[in-house]
């Protein structure tokens, strides 16, 4: 089910979460400093996600990141109780960067 990426304020920076079908947020940016670096951010979730490689799991196996071509992290997970949890999160994001939509809350 596609998600949502949710582009927000972050006191004076921008960021944005994605959310899954469920509404439950599976993708979190760092800060950006020009909202159109959070929009650069979405648009390389939406080209980044589908391709597994760049899905990294944490040494604690607990976490992951998404990465960009050149290695830098788009976006980071929360933490999970188990691995296996974890690789379900990485799996969301997956599903629900395909087709999501996008809600400036700018």
């Amino acid at each position: 089910m596609a998600g949502k990426f949710v582009v927000k304020r972050s006191g004076d920076q921008f960021m944005f979460n994605l959310h899954a079908g469920n509404s439950q947020i599976v993708l979190t940016s760092e800060r950006y400093t020009a909202k159109a670096g959070a929009m650069n951010g979405v648009e390389s979730v939406q080209t980044n996600a589908a391709d597994s490689i760049r899905l990294v799991l944490s040494d604690s196996g607990l976490r992951f990141s998404l990465t960009a071509r050149n290695g830098q992290v788009i976006g980071t997970s929360e933490t999970y109780s188990s691995e296996s949890a974890a690789r379900a999160g990485m799996e969301a994001v997956t599903r629900a960067a395909e087709g999501a939509t996008v809600d400036d809350q700018t």
